[in-house]
C-alpha cells in the first residue's frame, strides 16, 4: 500500500477537525476525498503533508512512518502537493517556477554554484530538461517564457501541477485543482489528472466539482464533521443514502 492512514485525528481546542480517519491509497490509483465545507478535507491534507501534527493516529508512506514529518521531508520523500490557490511566483516565468520545484532534487552546494562546477552544470542542464518535460506533459510548454501573472487561470493551475511533478513524486495531493477553471476547460484538465498514474504518480484529490470526481476517482472517501462517513467506488458513493443525505442533498451535481 502506498499511503496508509490509521486512526488519524486533529483537535483544535474543543473541536475535532479530523477524528479517527482510516484511508488506504493504492499505487497507480486516483483516490478522492469529498465532504461539505468544514468536513476536514484540507485538514486531512495538512496532516498528511506535515503542515499539522496529528493529535492521534499514524500516517505511513511506502511502509515508512511519516506521521511527524515536515512538509520539506514529505516532498523529499516523494509526496508533492498543489493548493486551492496557486502558489506561483508571479514575477517569474513558468519555466522558472517549475525549476524551483527541482530544488529538492538538487545535490549541488554553494561552492558548486559559485564556481560553476561540472556537477552544477550537469544538474542545471538536467533540471532544465526535467522542468521543460513537466511543462510539456501538462500542456503549457508554449507559455514557458511568460510571467505567471500574465497567463490564464487554467495555465497557472497546470503549471502548479508541473511544479509538483518536477519534484519527482510518487504521490501528489491535489487540493481543488479545478477551482476557478472555466467549465468548458474542466474536461481537458480532468484528462491531465487522469494521465498522472500513467506517469507513475498516484493521486489523492479534493475537488468540489462532483462530475469530475465521479469520472476520475477509483475510490472516494466521504468526510462529514471530520469523520469518515463512507468509502467506496463512485457508484457505491452515489447510491449511499447517508452520503446523499449529508453531502449531495437535493442537488445531484454541485459545480461551485
Amino acid at each position: 500500500m502506498l499511503l496508509e492512514i490509521r486512526g488519524l485525528g486533529k483537535r483544535f481546542g474543543g473541536l475535532d477537525a479530523v477524528k479517527n480517519v482510516d484511508l488506504d491509497v493504492q499505487e497507480g490509483q486516483i483516490t478522492a476525498v469529498i465532504g461539505p465545507n468544514g468536513a476536514g478535507k484540507s485538514t486531512l491534507f495538512n496532516l498528511i503533508h506535515g503542515f499539522y501534527r496529528p493529535t492521534a493516529g499514524t500516517v505511513f508512506f511506502n511502509g515508512r512512518d511519516i506521521t511527524q514529518s515536515s512538509p520539506h521531508n514529505s516532498v523529499n520523500g516523494g509526496i508533492a502537493r498543489t493548493f486551492q490557490t496557486t502558489h506561483l511566483f508571479d514575477d517569474s516565468t513558468l519555466l522558472e517556477n517549475v525549476l524551483a520545484g527541482r530544488i529538492v532534487r538538487s545535490r549541488s552546494n554553494v561552492f558548486d554554484a559559485i564556481f560553476h562546477t561540472p556537477r552544477h552544470r550537469r544538474e542545471s542542464a538536467l533540471n532544465h530538461d526535467k522542468a521543460l518535460e513537466a511543462l510539456e506533459f501538462c500542456g503549457v510548454a508554449e507559455f514557458r517564457h511568460d510571467l505567471a501573472s500574465n497567463v490564464p487561470q487554467e495555465v497557472q493551475k497546470r503549471t502548479a501541477v508541473a511544479m509538483a511533478l518536477a519534484t519527482e513524486p510518487e504521490l501528489i495531493l491535489l487540493d481543488e485543482p479545478a477551482g476557478g477553471i472555466p467549465e468548458e476547460e474542466t474536461t481537458d484538465f480532468g484528462n491531465l489528472i487522469r494521465s498522472l498514474p500513467s506517469r507513475g504518480v498516484s493521486v489523492l484529490l479534493v475537488e468540489h466539482k462532483m462530475s469530475m470526481i465521479m469520472d476520475l476517482a477509483d475510490t472516494i472517501l466521504v468526510l462529514d464533521h471530520g469523520q469518515k462517513l463512507a468509502i467506496g467506488s463512485p457508484a457505491e458513493i452515489q447510491s449511499n443514502p447517508d452520503v446523499i443525505r449529508a453531502y449531495l442533498g437535493s442537488t445531484k451535481d454541485e459545480e461551485n
